[in-house]
């Protein structure tokens, strides 16, 4: 391939930028990023953004490198022979190779109601309107957080420490990707800022109204304003796309991240899953598969064979308000173990964790925008179009 290579990065997240300030910082090498927002999303600051405390915002031009070009629009669908992108205002862009980084959102919880009267926190126009909801319902009203997993502690929390009435309904058990012992700390701040906990086998939503939750056994409990925590889903456009997917939407890719269905195609953070190699959907992972979906392409595009992507995790980090937090540590493997942090140094922790994600954004913009300093033997442009092929035979899709 000669001449200058355009790739296409889907999407603004932390997969997506990180993607694209790695791609871009190479010579030969045009990256163009579409985003639906003009702004990029603090996603892990969104239930901050709920109270007031943090916006959850950047500019781009702070995080991502002055040579990417952004295209503010929705991708409707991938012409993967075509190599080519529409948009929802009616253009397309064309690539050579595509980083697919869609990331997710909330997913339909399948209970009657809850699409039509709860809200959610999951993405940043979800949040915007749950903030609205609260601004326009009295302080004293009965608010409810469905889900217990890391969204719904941190939303109880926050909300509970700014003086609502918060009930959180989990489901079998409070926070079940932690620790045994890392989940008494958040009890005990919970508890210490009065959220009513429900947990168990009866603890399950089974209907939403607009001023009331139905739990199993004919429970009902006042809720003024009702935020769905539980469940994620991704965007389907892989899946419209006539691209291969499981069954949750994501695309199938190997262990390069490289779609199964074609190799100029490679997925960074939530929305691209390696069957072999599962990961848990967070903002860790996307920072780590973002360059590395930029070194395939690199290593594609310079004729060498893409490595393996390696994953590594060292915990969880939780806020429960702004003055107390818990730290959960992990083995490399992202499997739990025993040792915590919480109290005000849980909450250090976890500002640290959030400055540390943004402040490496920055100084990726930066490399990508001194290009040229970063060139390399390794990553030069010269692969010849003949040695890539565009689909394999068995072009089937995984419901």
């Amino acid at each position: 391939m000669n001449g200058n290579v355009q790739v296409v990065v889907i999407g603004g997240g932390y997969g997506g930028v990180t993607a694209a300030n790695r791609l871009a910082r190479r010579d030969g090498v045009s990256v163009t990023l579409v985003n639906p927002r003009p702004h990029f999303v603090e996603r892990i600051r969104l239930h901050q953004l709920v109270t007031g405390s943090d916006d959850a915002t950047e500019g781009f031009g702070k995080v991502m490198g002055g040579n990417v070009r952004l295209v503010v629009d929705t991708a409707t669908r991938i012409d993967a022979a075509e190599r080519q992108v529409s948009l929802a205002g009616g253009g397309t862009v064309s690539y050579d190779y595509l980083v697919y980084a869609v990331g997710s959102g909330a997913a339909d919880p399948g209970v009657p109601g809850a699409a039509e009267f709860a809200y959610w926190v999951s993405d940043f126009e979800g949040a915007e309107r749950l903030r609205s909801a609260l601004d326009a319902t009295p302080a004293t009203a009965a608010v409810t957080v469905v889900g217990a997993g890391p969204t719904g502690l941190e939303t109880a929390a926050e909300l509970a420490e700014a003086g609502r009435k918060v009930t959180l309904v989990c489901g079998d058990a409070l926070g079940p990707s932690l620790h045994a012992r890392g989940r008494r700390p958040v009890a005990r701040r919970l508890a210490k800022l009065g959220v009513t906990v429900l947990e168990g086998p009866h603890a399950r939503v089974t209907e939403v109204t607009q001023d009331a939750v139905q739990l199993d056994e004919g429970r009902e409990l006042p809720s003024a304003v009702t935020i769905w925590t539980a469940g994620f889903r991704v965007p389907d456009l892989a899946a419209r796309s006539g691209l291969r997917t499981d069954t949750e939407g994501r695309l199938v890719t190997e262990a390069t991240l490289t779609s199964v269905d074609d190799v100029r195609i490679v997925a960074a953070g939530d929305a691209g899953v390696m069957p072999d190699h599962p990961f848990r959907k967070s903002c860790q992972a996307a920072v780590q598969l973002g360059p590395a979906a930029a070194d395939t392409i690199l290593r594609r595009i310079a004729g060498k064979t893409p490595s393996p992507v390696r994953m590594f995790f060292a915990g969880q980090c939780l806020s429960l308000g702004r003055n107390e937090g818990v730290t959960q540590f992990s083995y490399p493997n992202d499997k739990v173990n025993a040792l915590h942090i919480s109290g005000r140094t849980g909450a250090g922790v976890k500002e640290i964790a959030c400055r540390f994600t943004l402040n490496k954004l920055v100084s990726g913009a930066r490399k990508a925008s001194s290009r040229g300093s970063h060139s390399d033997n390794t990553d030069r442009v010269e692969a010849p179009q003949s040695e890539l092929p565009t689909t394999p035979p068995d072009t089937r899709r995984v419901a």
